[in-house]
Formats: C-alpha cells, sequence, structure tokens
C-alpha cells in the first residue's frame, strides 16, 4: 500500500476485519502488516511443535561391571549394549573397582577391550578407556 498515516491504516485493518501489526518498529518509517494476528500465533506454535517432534534426544544409558565378571555375564552385558546402541542411545560402560582390586588395573582394560573388539563393527568409540578414581570409564556412541 505505500506510506499511509496510522490512523487510515488502523481504519483499513478495521474494515477488513483484521489486524494492524508492527513488522519492523525500528525501520523509519515503521513497517505494519495488516493480517489475522491470532492466525498467525496459531501457525506459529504448530511449527514450533513439528520443531520440538523432528529433534531427537540423545539418552546416555550406563552398564557397570565388575573386574571378576563370568563370561556368561559379560554376553550378557554385551547384549544389552546393542540393544541400547540399535535404538540410538549412546553408552556408558564403567568397570567398578573395589578395595585392593584397583591395584588390577589390566583386568579392567581387558574387559572393555574385550567389548570394543566385539562390536567393533556396531559402534564408535566417542570416549576411549581411561580410570577416573575408582572406575574405569568408555562411552560408545551408535554408528
Amino acid at each position: 500500500m505505500g506510506i499511509v498515516p496510522v490512523g487510515e491504516a488502523m481504519q483499513v485493518a478495521r474494515e477488513s476485519g483484521l489486524d494492524l501489526v508492527e513488522v519492523s518498529p525500528n525501520s523509519r518509517p515503521p513497517v505494519c502488516k495488516i493480517m489475522d494476528y491470532g492466525k498467525y500465533k496459531y501457525q506459529q506454535e504448530i511449527s514450533e511443535k513439528l520443531k520440538k517432534k523432528k529433534q531427537s534426544h540423545i539418552v546416555v544409558k550406563e552398564i557397570k561391571i565388575r573386574p571378576k565378571i563370568d563370561i556368561n555375564d559379560l554376553n550378557t552385558k554385551k547384549r544389552q549394549i546393542e540393544k541400547f546402541l540399535k535404538s540410538g542411545n549412546k553408552v556408558k560402560i564403567s568397570v567398578i573397582f573395589r578395595g585392593r582390586e584397583i591395584v588390577h588395573k589390566e583386568l579392567g582394560l581387558n574387559i572393555l577391550e574385550g567389548v570394543i573388539e566385539d562390536l567393533k563393527d556396531k559402534c564408535v568409540i566417542e570416549l576411549r578407556p581411561k580410570l577416573d578414581g575408582y572406575n574405569m570409564i568408555m562411552v560408545l556412541a551408535p554408528v
């Protein structure tokens, strides 16, 4: 419509049953638009909901293992890790040492390296095995 006085623009908006919305207040002259503001807000809410729905939430699942774990128990834990990775979650594997077990760090490292060897085609190592106090931690992410 071009440059129109405010009163005239308000009257045109009222006649058409719409709202006069200021789009750019800092420009000279200010830019306004005649639209249905309620419908505009509704469209914005719907687009926000769609954006939230499309976002992926990455969850970190934790598996705790002891250094003296049995082979069959370890295989069960590996299957659980595979299941978590297939569903798109990251997996934090913790080998928990108690008391003097910390002297034999190589046991925990061997367990974690065995897990890496078995799952190397199904995951990416995000954090290599490292000692954190009495825990040895490793983080795996899905491929």
